[in-house]
């Protein structure tokens, strides 16, 4: 059998540079997902609710896309140290950023069952465009980050991470607290809740990717570790 010939380091990097694009690609679609359902839950918008629930198939080809290339890109060149973490990260950074995208459908799911049981009265609607925003934005510049490959501003992310946790918290509180007055709003405060926990899941999945990142430029896991550490006077991968 004749050997395949060595791949070049041009072909490796279009690869690569397919893979980054398609996450990219997923990443701006998973946004959608958030933002539109978001908007659906406010207007009532059932040709919205049905756009969602189709492109969250799109986001799962794309994932599938994007697994198979980054196995190429293993089988084929075999890569070591920051290159196998670019790999590492883009496969890592899809997972989430579906995932992000399975929040968005849970949203419109829930925007459907209200609107189906009459239009609803959205109590702390405010808060949850206010959390939406917050991970939007997020997810906006982790999106960035990896399309200029710059881990700089990914310890904010994570900091703000934290931001949508207390959002969540008091959205929480005030809905509790509104059932217990008005026994009527119960219905409604619920499912609110798990929209509130929808996006602040969300901000649990763009503060992983901003990790991934870190990880793939400066070979460091803070996971489990003090960002201070990781600043740009910190340790840089070799």
């Amino acid at each position: 059998m004749t050997p395949h010939p060595p791949h070049t380091s041009s072909e490796y990097d279009l690869l690569l540079e397919q893979a980054r694009a398609l996450v990219l690609e997923i990443g701006v679609r998973a946004e959608r997902q958030v933002v539109d359902a978001v908007e659906a839950l406010g207007s009532g918008s059932v040709q919205l609710m049905d756009e969602i629930l189709q492109s969250e198939k799109d986001i799962n080809a794309l994932e599938l896309q994007i697994d198979e290339l980054c196995a190429q890109i293993i089988a084929k060149r075999q890569p070591a140290a920051t290159d196998l973490r670019m790999v590492i990260m883009l496969t890592k950074s899809t997972t989430d950023l579906e995932r992000i995208g399975d929040e968005g459908k849970k949203i419109a799911l829930f925007a459907r069952k209200l609107y189906q049981e009459g239009r609803p009265t959205l109590p702390r609607y405010v808060e949850v465009r206010r959390m939406t925003k917050l991970v939007v934005d997020m997810l906006r510049d982790v999106l960035s980050g990896i399309d200029a490959m710059d881990p700089q501003r990914m310890s904010e992310i994570i900091t703000r991470d934290a931001e949508v946790d207390l959002l969540l918290e008091g959205v929480i509180r005030q809905l509790m607290a509104l059932m217990m007055e008005d026994p009527r709003t119960i219905s409604a405060a619920l499912d609110l809740m798990f929209i509130a926990k929808a996006l602040e899941r969300v901000g649990d999945h763009v503060k992983n990717i901003a990790e991934h990142l870190i990880y793939a430029v400066l070979g460091a896991d803070v996971r489990h570790q003090l960002l201070s550490a990781f600043t740009s006077d910190g340790p840089h991968a070799e």
